[in-house]
């Protein structure tokens, strides 16, 4: 229940004398958990009263639980008090100081206090503050995966997923998680490669990180050489070579292969053998005393060498020595015979030698002269980058590889260089065709095509719905092929149909409106907010054959990295389903949208309920807060109210609050203010200050008024305000002068300097009444355009055909700047089209139509004259 003031009764006698209540059980520090109230229990003895006492107030006395009995150790009398805690009443002063209570009990000797318990919202916030990333790293080298978890209340613990196992480090030695939550590996090891994921939970929620992939890679290294191969020729100059393989170690996980050959060749020469001959016999020798004489001859020409066969045959050669040279005893008769006999036989075996030598050196003679040199065979296979070595250098056996000539080096692009494009070259013919030689004049009363009667004759259709007329947050009209406008005046919100969007022969009754956000359940979950109003524009079944444009403002600072933000869509249903998140826009779908600073611009074939929704990334995300001021326009009484409003920053929602003043008779009392409010779960706070303390006072009893956190941040209250209640001391008191500040804790603010005559001062009263659209709710046909609509024409037929030197629609889109979007202009079938359509939701009803044609003159020299229809023509 809420805290009230309570009034203590007197305590009960009955109590055993001289002692004072001693607490069994005391209250302890609890957590909120989403809506469900917390209890909190105390138990005193001897206690004849207790009572809570919670951030200095009393409890009221019936929301007390009370139960009797008596300790059967001593017998004292023993009271337990229990009491629950909202939500509501932590909220209430959340921000200001902690919540806490305490118990007091009494008995006849006093009274005594408990310890204090904090009572505490709990909650996880669903962001990690930071992430761990992939990574891949070398084996054996460290790693640190950093997690900072989301925060929350109490803190989340922090617990690690490999591969969903969890990671338990008391079982690794090579693992550890540092006071900051960090999983470190001291080495990487193969079995190390997998998905890290970080989990923080604390009592109200479980949180996962992104997971994050480490893979640990091996480097390949190189084998040693093998030894060298033998010569490849077995006579002459060769090759020899070794090898090695990337095998010390393997390549693993991608890691790189090794760098350098794996083959090393060199050149070898091998000397070939040489077959051993004789030379010239010598000359004879003098017959000696044996009557015999000698010759002798060597081998050595050429002596063997390199393994060649040694020379065959005597190297002496012996004769007798027959002649009178030779003086001998008669011999015997009887011996004449023998010696006859002997010395024939001497002679014939000469003879047989003498022709035996002359064939063989004859056949010998011939051999020589037919042998060639093998330098001559060999002479043309030289090694690649080594210079032949003279026949003979002796070092020639010896040539070992030169490893810095093995490699050959790339030096050049391995990709053919894309040079930028080349400067656009506007042709210097006209891109339009002249229009003709007449005036050409566009009526926006009506189309002749369609003829005078064409209002007329849409009045009597009865077979279209009829929409409830009056309203001032919507639009309606009826419209055919020429397309038209319908506006909400005064909150940026418009609806623009195309020519030729509504088929030809098709008449339809469109609407557009704006809701409230009370009277439209949208759904949001997480840190999801509201970011746009909610606007439908119907009826949903029509067909449309060109996107009509959506334009409605929009609160976001938006960045890639702090948001996601998406275009949601009603369902017949009624279910919100998201049909295009903004930054992946698929090309072919049925939505697109261009964001800008302040307003977006919805492409859509088909009609229906839509809202912009965003999801912060990150704490950095914020929305635009637009802070106004207002005040009594009279003030016959002294006090004196200030009402500091926070709406989106949206056009509807400062009309809606200027409504709403203008029933209350406020007044404002300084221009608006822009706060941009950060995803920190921190409240905004609004304080007064450097009142003239003798003419003013303030009634706010606390330093600074709060707005809590979620009640900005979801979007579904477009505006909030607090009331700072003045009291003037004298009647007479005009001058109201004082500094009102407001702020987010740890972020942005801004400070009003309020100097102001309560009674006359008017200077501000122009807020009150916002800058009109031009023109009426609903435009039809041409008058919703600015764009003439014979030019439109003949600028969509120019531009639409590829150019031969780029001058077309591609060109005008980077002119507009719009060429961020050339992927959904070209998946229409008109991009021209698209790009003039998104000019005139974007300009009307103020665009300078004479910037539009310079563009399309830059795009393609244009006939100057083609724009000199003037807006009075049209």
């Amino acid at each position: 229940g809420a805290q009230q003031s309570a009034t203590v009764a007197n305590p009960v006698s009955g109590a055993s004398p001289d002692l004072l209540p001693y607490f069994q059980l005391e209250p302890e520090d609890v957590y909120i958990v989403k809506n469900k109230a917390v209890s909190l229990a105390c138990r005193a003895t001897p206690a004849t009263q207790i009572y809570f006492k919670c951030n200095g107030e009393w409890v009221h006395q019936g929301d007390h639980v009370t139960q009797h009995s008596t300790d059967r150790g001593t017998g004292l009398p023993v009271m337990e008090v229990r009491i629950e805690v909202t939500r509501q009443q932590v909220e209430k002063i959340f921000g200001l100081e902690e919540y806490w209570c305490q118990c007091v009990a009494w008995s006849s000797s006093g009274t005594t206090k408990s310890q204090k318990a904090f009572v505490r919202i709990a909650y996880l916030r669903k962001n990690f503050e930071q992430e761990p990333t992939a990574r891949e790293v070398s084996i054996e080298q460290g790693i640190v995966l950093p997690c900072r978890p989301p925060e929350g209340i109490p803190p989340a613990e922090v617990e690690w997923l490999r591969n969903e196992e969890l990671v338990d480090p008391a079982l690794d030695a090579n693992i550890y998680v540092t006071p900051e939550h960090s999983l470190v590996l001291r080495q990487a090891r193969l079995a190390d490669t997998a998905n890290y994921t970080c989990v923080a939970k604390n009592i109200v929620a479980r949180r996962r990180s992104a997971s994050a992939a480490i893979v640990v890679y091996v480097n390949g290294g190189w084998s040693t050489w093998t030894q060298w191969s033998g010569c490849s020729t077995s006579c002459g100059r060769g090759w020899q070579k070794r090898s090695r393989t990337c095998t010390n170690p393997t390549p693993l996980n991608g890691g790189a292969f090794c760098e350098g050959q794996n083959v090393q060749k060199t050149a070898c020469t091998t000397l070939c053998p040489v077959d051993g001959a004789w030379s010239e016999w010598s000359k004879w020798s003098v017959c000696g005393a044996e009557c015999t004489h000698w010759r002798s001859r060597e081998c050595s020409e050429p002596a063997p060498r390199n393994g060649g066969r040694d020379c065959h045959g005597p190297e002496l050669d012996t004769r007798n020595c027959t002649s009178e040279l030779c003086s001998h005893v008669a011999p015997g008769t009887e011996d004449v015979a023998l010696y006859v006999g002997l010395v024939a036989m001497a002679v014939c075996l000469v003879l047989l030698l003498l022709v035996g030598v002359l064939v063989y050196c004859r056949k010998k003679g011939g051999l020589d002269a037919d042998v060639a040199d093998s330098s001559i065979l060999t002479a043309g296979f030289q090694p690649v980058s080594i210079k032949p070595s003279k026949a003979d250098n002796p070092s020639l056996l010896t040539i070992q590889p030169d490893l810095s000539t093995t490699t050959m080096t790339y030096q050049g692009s391995l990709c053919p260089r894309q040079d930028g494009p080349a400067k656009l070259q506007l042709p210097s013919g006209h891109l339009l065709s002249p229009l003709g030689a007449g005036r050409h004049t566009l009526h926006h009363s009506s189309p002749a095509a369609e003829g005078a009667d064409f209002m007329a004759r849409l009045s009597t259709q009865s077979y279209f719905r009829s929409l409830p007329r009056g309203n001032t947050n919507m639009a309606y009209g009826t419209f055919n092929f020429l397309g038209g406008r319908l506006m909400i005046p005064n909150t940026g919100i418009s609806l623009l149909i195309p020519p030729d969007a509504i088929p030809r022969g098709k008449i339809y009754e469109v609407y557009l409106t704006l809701h409230k956000q009370e009277e439209v359940r949208l759904p949001l979950a997480g840190c999801q907010t509201l970011l746009s109003p909610i606007v439908s524009c119907g009826p949903p079944g029509v067909l449309l054959t060109r996107p009509a444009i959506l334009a409605m403002g929009h609160c976001v600072e938006a960045s890639a990295e702090n948001w996601s933000i998406h275009l949601k869509k009603q369902s017949c249903e009624g279910t919100w389903e998201d049909v295009l998140q903004l930054g992946a826009e698929p090309c072919m779908e049925l939505y697109y949208c261009q964001l800008e600073a302040q307003a977006c611009y919805i492409f859509t074939e088909q009609l229906g309920r839509f809202a912009l929704v965003g999801e912060s990334l990150s704490m950095a995300a914020s929305k635009r807060l637009k802070l106004v001021l207002f005040a009594p326009a009279a003030c016959p009484s002294l006090e004196y109210n200030i009402r500091v409003y926070c709406l989106s920053d949206t056009q509807d929602v400062l009309k809606e609050v200027i409504q709403l003043e203008k029933q209350l008779g406020g007044q404002l009392i300084g221009a608006p203010r822009v706060l941009h409010f950060k995803d920190s779960y921190h409240n905004l706070r609004l304080s007064i200050h450097d009142m003239p303390s003798s003419l003013w006072k303030s009634k706010l009893l606390a330093s600074y008024q709060e707005i809590p956190f979620y009640h900005i941040w979801s979007g579904l209250q477009p505006f909030l305000h607090c009331t700072f209640t003045l009291e003037r001391l004298s009647p007479s008191t005009c001058e109201l002068a004082c500094k009102i500040w407001v702020w987010q804790v740890e972020g942005d603010g801004q400070s009003f300097t309020v100097n102001f005559n309560i009674a006359k001062d008017t200077r501000f009263s122009d807020w009150l009444v916002p800058d009109s659209e031009m023109g009426a709710p609903a435009l039809v046909g041409p008058s919703a355009f600015k764009i003439p609509f014979l030019i439109r024409q003949k600028i969509i037929s120019s531009l639409d055909p590829p150019g031969t030197r780029g001058a077309d629609w591609r060109t005008l889109a980077q002119k507009l700047n719009l060429d961020s979007h050339l992927s959904f202009f070209a998946s229409k079938s008109s991009p021209t089209a698209m790009i003039l359509n998104l000019w005139e939701a974007q300009h009307f009803p103020n665009g300078n139509l004479s910037q539009l044609a310079a563009a399309v003159a830059e795009v393609g020299k244009q006939d100057s004259a083609l724009f000199a229809v003037s807006e009075a023509e049209c």
